[in-house]
């Protein structure tokens, strides 16, 4: 079963610790979802998290099989697939308290809920890293990469931003990212980061002009930045309050896998605030290990990235690697109240289905471009035409 793996053994390592490290604070912070939720027991969830795992390494495992150049392609036909997910997610009108809160669609068949943001952040960035390492071999035409690169990138954020700020603003900035180590022109780029700047002022000043117009969320933004700021109470501050308090408890080497005190007072123990219980539990020493693991997992992304001669490989890396990085460190400064209440979650470690999955498909396709650095035979890409695959022996 070993031998069949292939691509980068560290990564593999490194994804294999972080998913069985997760049953640990999962299994202790589900007797909260039991006593919130009013149903179910926490072998319950641990069996559920198993399977949302199993599943996420089989998908993981399939896609690094995959010869990485194939993902240009699918990219291209998934686009206005997730545009079409997009949209109809925006259609449900799912309102809290007053709030948009279209972040997920219902899947009769199997009752699960799917969250099409974080498909259409995957699927977006290789779409980039695509359209992207072309920049070298085409004759540049900002008017022509406004309609075929700018226009899909802010039509997915503009129907990802109404209700998940975070998530859109993240996807805004690994773009640009991308665009900058692929050579994109300054100046325009500076042009398109100052559109988006003003655009999202005008959202603002346009939601305070008009409110109830539509659900929206901007006041929750502001109220979560201003509660930050002020330290004010809110259920987002009592949150925050409690994960300091857990994370205080827990010292340097903590309560003990199973003991924390925390978890019954924490809505989101298990997701957002995961980070906290896990200090509680395994004290400094945990957390501190914890984030090592996750620096760990970055510079392994960097090597691969570094090792990749294809500038697509290279920028499908970053673009799919660097955002769960980023998103692990914003989880962990949310807990720690270095950064205000965002709602994400803490990659193969919070409970949740789709953020795993979607995770694990990223890192296979990271995996899958890692296995092309240790092949004998070098695939040299067409950029014209990603099927085009000529074979050159190193």
């Amino acid at each position: 079963m070993f031998k069949s793996l292939k691509g980068d053994k560290v990564l593999w390592g490194i994804l294999a610790l972080l998913a069985v490290f997760s049953f640990l604070p999962i299994f202790s912070a589900s007797s909260n979802l039991v006593y919130v939720v009013g149903k179910g027991t926490p072998w319950g969830y641990f069996v559920k998290h198993f399977v949302i795992l199993a599943i996420g390494f089989i998908l993981m495992f399939s896609v690094h099989k995959i010869p990485y150049h194939y993902f240009k392609g699918i990219s291209l036909l998934m686009l206005p697939v997730v545009v079409l997910l997009l949209i109809y997610t925006a259609s449900q009108g799912t309102v809290i308290s007053g709030a948009n809160a279209s972040r997920w669609i219902r899947i009769p068949i199997v009752g699960l809920s799917f969250q099409t943001s974080t498909l259409a952040s995957v699927v977006l960035m290789v779409y980039a890293a695509s359209y992207l390492s072309k920049i070298d071999t085409l004759p540049f035409s900002f008017r022509r990469s406004l309609f075929r690169f700018w226009f899909p990138v802010f039509l997915i954020i503009f129907l990802i931003f109404p209700a998940n700020l975070s998530t859109a603003a993240l996807l805004f900035v690994m773009v640009l990212l991308l665009a900058f180590v692929a050579g994109y022109p300054f100046f325009y780029l500076s042009s398109i980061l100052g559109t988006g700047i003003v655009t999202v002022l005008l959202f603002f000043l346009m939601i305070k002009a008009f409110p109830g117009v539509f659900p929206n969320r901007v006041d929750t933004w502001m109220n979560r930045i201003e509660n930050f700021r002020t330290g004010e109470s809110s259920d987002g501050n009592y949150q925050v309050a409690r994960a300091k308090a857990a994370i205080v408890t827990g010292k340097v080497f903590g309560l003990g896998a199973g003991k924390s005190r925390m978890k019954n007072f924490l809505p989101q123990s298990s997701s957002d605030f995961i980070y906290a219980i896990i200090v509680e539990e395994f004290g400094l020493v945990g957390g501190v290990g914890l984030i090592l693991l996750y620096l760990l997992l970055l510079y392994r992304i960097l090597v691969i990235s570094y090792k990749t001669v294809s500038l697509f490989g290279k920028l499908t890396v970053i673009g799919l690697g660097i955002p769960i990085i980023f998103q692990a460190f914003i989880n962990i400064g949310v807990a720690l109240q270095l950064l205000p209440v965002t709602g994400q979650n803490l990659p193969m470690i919070s409970s949740g289905g789709t953020s795993a999955w979607m995770t694990c498909i990223a890192m296979g396709i990271i995996l899958s471009v890692s296995t092309q650095i240790e092949v004998p035979e070098t695939e040299i890409v067409d950029e014209q035409n990603p099927l085009n695959v000529l074979s050159e022996t190193v």
